[in-house]
């Protein structure tokens, strides 16, 4: 049974035993409350915890004859996830003066329907307009594998909670790469859906024409089956896919049999350090992958991704912006007010080529099922580092982590990222593109690189 309190038991552990009474989903929540405590002077993943309501929510878990596919799960949310009863801060200083959330967000509400347990709201980049997991007003999260160093972000609590065990399951948001970045900076497996896959009813926006809600996890089985319960049409939620949930897990130990998988060159073949480039090499080689494709014109994607990231952004924030311009993070209320000067027609031709790139990307997925390329152009930076060195080029921290990511979320691809421990240095992931509602091809490569091993997420 010690085993199933540890910070090493996941999310489909947990949920067996406490399905076959094996252990009490009372045990587990306080066990989770104990490592959070512990944790929290060093890791600042939370900023809102909700212990109380688990262990109610826990009890009444224990006293029922049936349970859900996450049964005693406990899991946390980046606080732009309305939470019932709790303002809804999105990493602000300004949303904590607003009014409480009066309803659960709608994938908190589909996870606890599962059996899940919420423990708490998690830290975050500020507006979620970060990729450093930095936040001005509740301080950072750092990174479990090196406490001096940066978790990513801005998803930057999610990825903290699950790498440090405090849970085995967070859910984050990405917009130009806040899921993937974190996961692949901590050492964890982390799913950004099909854009519309999942529904972003309950949650405070950043962009709304490129936002994606997902989980972070330490393995496939808990990405698949946090995925499987939280989809499904949402009518409250307007660019929500009518589709039907597909569930994942029946097909994750079905390997790679008829799968082609290719590697992303040119654009996602420099730019970065050495070890993202081996790192693709390595799952490549496991995977028997050789064939290279290009996603064509990926840098104008991600200067196109900007635009659209800056505009939308700055005009939800305008009144903020007018009326309490003193209480943004100076560094975030600087973006916005720049994105609120970009000419209109900039936005305009930003998202006609959008439509423009997404096609011609759409081609490769007729030769191709999965495409493998870096997930961060490094390993995690150390908190506070403005600037580093990529390719010989001196770049911003903040901007230049999503180097690999924006081209992709820009035209709302399914991506799994993969994390491969290092035996000397941090982590670093490698993302498994694949095309849209195809969650499952990535998920069952993704099993395959665990099972054999070349991926994996220990907690710290």
């Amino acid at each position: 049974m010690s085993d199933l309190l540890s910070k090493a038991a996941t999310a489909g552990e947990i949920a067996r035993a406490v399905a076959t009474r094996k252990v009490k989903a009372s045990a587990v929540i306080a066990a989770a409350l104990e490592r959070i405590e512990a944790a929290e002077p060093t890791v600042n993943a939370f900023t809102d915890i909700v212990a109380e309501r688990a262990k109610k929510r826990a009890a009444e878990i224990d006293a029922s004859k049936h349970h859900g596919p996450l049964a005693g799960v406990p899991f946390a949310v980046k606080n732009l996830f309305d939470i019932e009863g709790l303002p809804t801060r999105a990493g602000s200083k300004i949303n904590v003066d607003g009014p409480k959330a009066v309803r659960d967000g709608a994938l908190i509400r589909k996870l606890e329907a599962a059996g899940a347990i919420l423990v708490g709201g998690l830290n975050m980049g500020e507006y979620a307009y970060d990729f450093t997991g930095e936040n001005a007003h509740y301080g950072p999260s750092r990174n479990p594998r090196d406490p001096s160093r940066m978790t990513g972000g801005s998803s930057g609590g999610s990825g903290a909670a699950v790498a440090a065990g405090e849970v085995p399951l967070s859910l984050g948001s990405d917009t130009n790469g806040s899921i993937r970045v974190p996961s692949s900076l901590c050492g964890l497996f982390g799913l950004k859906p099909t854009y519309g896959r999942l529904s972003r009813a309950g949650s405070f926006p950043f962009v709304d024409s490129l936002d994606h809600l997902g989980p972070i996890a330490r393995s496939t089985e808990d990405l698949a089956l946090s995925f499987d319960a939280m989809q499904g049409p949402d009518p409250d939620d307007p660019v929500c896919t009518h589709m039907p949930a597909d569930p994942t897990l029946p097909h994750l130990g079905e390997g790679l049999e008829g799968l082609r998988i290719a590697i992303a060159g040119d654009y996602f073949a420099k730019g970065g350090e050495p070890e993202a480039f081996e790192a693709v090499a390595t799952v490549a080689k496991a995977l028997d992958a050789d064939k290279t494709v290009v996603l064509p014109q990926a840098a104008a994607a991600r200067a196109a991704a900007y635009v659209i990231t800056a505009m939308e952004g700055a005009q939800l924030h305008l009144p903020r912006l007018k009326a309490r311009p003193q209480d943004f993070d100076p560094d975030t209320r600087e973006r916005f007010m720049a994105g609120a000067l970009l000419p209109g027609s900039w936005y305009v031709k930003a998202q006609r080529f959008r439509r423009h790139y997404r096609a011609n990307v759409l081609k490769l997925f007729s030769e191709v099922d999965i495409v493998l390329a870096p997930a961060t152009p490094c390993t995690a930076p150390k908190l506070g580092q403005i600037m580093m060195t990529l390719g010989g080029v001196e770049l911003p921290v903040r901007a230049s982590l999503g180097l690999f990511t924006q081209p992709i979320s820009f035209i709302g691809l399914p991506v799994v990222m993969v994390p491969l421990q290092r035996r000397r240095g941090l982590p670093i992931g490698v993302q498994l593109i694949a095309r849209p509602y195809n969650e499952k091809a990535a998920l069952r490569v993704a099993a395959f690189l665990e099972k054999q091993g070349v991926a994996s997420a220990p907690p710290a």
